[in-house]
């Protein structure tokens, strides 16, 4: 049985993104376990985006873990702290020794390392904590650019999409069997 956060990510759609950088800033403050960024900087706070806004051939947007199905992170962790259950990956910090090797085998560039592997973990902890359906970054996006997709319900769309596409196209093509 699947739970609710099972098949979920961030979804990021470019062409909306500003490069505000402001889901950076919110994913940060959440995880200092501050209510804003003026308490987390006054108690001098290290302050560390699980996500980070990326310019590449013009194109902007953010960049967070994938919560891979066959995480490529979990195989390299020597010491077992990169696991996948729940349809999430998770870095257990307490048994990580921050030696980079899920750093070197994440194909989205989307773990960096400070004293121990941090990356996107959905946020689970702080919607908990303050009763929230969507993750710090997508509640800071003013485009809405970042938004939870059940990557199930998601597929499906798209499945659906391409069928109509086809059926409409077969409709005006008229070809004889």
């Amino acid at each position: 049985m699947q739970s609710a956060e099972e098949n979920v990510v961030i979804y990021a759609n470019p062409e909306r993104c500003l490069s505000c950088h402001s889901c950076e800033v919110a994913c940060a403050v959440a995880h200092a376990d501050k209510e804003d960024l003026i308490t987390a900087v006054s108690d001098g706070l290290q302050l560390y985006p699980r996500n980070h806004v990326v310019m590449a051939d013009g194109v902007t947007m953010p960049i967070q873990c994938r919560q891979c199905e066959d995480a490529p992170c979990t195989f390299a962790c020597p010491t077992g702290a990169c696991t996948r259950a729940d349809g999430r990956v998770r870095i257990v910090e307490r048994d990580c020794i921050g030696c980079g090797q899920c750093v070197i085998m994440c194909p989205f560039g989307a773990i960096a390392v400070h004293g121990v592997a941090k990356k996107c973990d959905l946020c689970v902890d702080w919607r908990a904590r303050n009763g929230k359906a969507e993750s710090a970054c997508a509640e800071a996006c003013p485009t809405n650019a970042i938004r939870f997709v059940n990557l199930k319900a998601y597929r499906q769309a798209q499945l659906e999409a391409r069928a109509r596409e086809l059926a409409q196209s077969h409709r005006h093509m008229r070809i004889p069997l």
